[in-house]
């Protein structure tokens, strides 16, 4: 199955399997990526958060009008901060952002639960990766991954640029099929 991409500089369509690794600088707009990238050609789609808790996340989505019936938010920050959770069908809660395990299980259930085009966005690696530890987040992200060639879906993970050193970031791009390298300027250059 092929999923569209209306991200500049891409190509027009990605199988399905594929990760892309969105490189970021630290205060990079990746909203309007993150968002682009679930506008399209999309049944479902999954918000991996684990730098902003899933009130922030359903307001970026309604500011960037993208149709919210069909978001599912995994909110890995409220419950550390002692924040209320709200309970809804389409929100997920794992206790830390360093829960690893928890995150590639809520990963699995919601693949496991929708059917058509699925996409999902991890927003942020580096968030895990300070979190938890690097290997963590690599091995996780690893699994990711597979789960997403498994149930033929597609999904964004954001990796700091200027927070990593580029034996990092070299070792997370070997993992992906496609790389989008936003700059501060906001212009993006690509590799697919």
């Amino acid at each position: 199955m092929d999923y569209e991409l209306a991200i500049e500089e891409t190509p027009e369509t990605i199988p399905g399997g594929t990760g892309i690794l969105l490189l970021h600088p630290s205060i990079g707009e990746t909203d309007r990526i993150d968002t682009d990238f679930f506008k399209v050609d999309t049944d479902h789609f999954l918000v991996i958060s684990t730098r902003t808790t899933a009130r922030e996340v359903e307001q970026k989505l309604e500011y960037y009008e993208v149709d919210e019936s069909r978001a599912t938010i995994l909110d890995t920050l409220s419950i550390e901060r002692g924040y209320s959770r709200r309970s809804a069908d389409n929100i997920y809660y794992v206790a830390s952002p360093d829960n690893l395990d928890g995150i590639v299980e809520k990963t699995r259930e919601f693949l496991e639960r929708h059917d058509g085009k699925l996409r999902l966005s991890v927003d942020s690696v580096t968030e895990m990766a300070y979190y938890a530890d690097e290997d963590r987040a690599y091995e996780a992200t690893k699994q990711i991954l597979e789960l997403l060639e498994e149930y033929d879906a597609v999904g964004l993970f954001h990796l700091s640029k200027e927070v990593h050193d580029q034996e990092t970031l070299d070792r997370f791009r070997e993992l992906f099929d496609g790389i989008v390298d936003l700059n501060e300027d906001g212009s993006v250059t690509t590799e697919f």
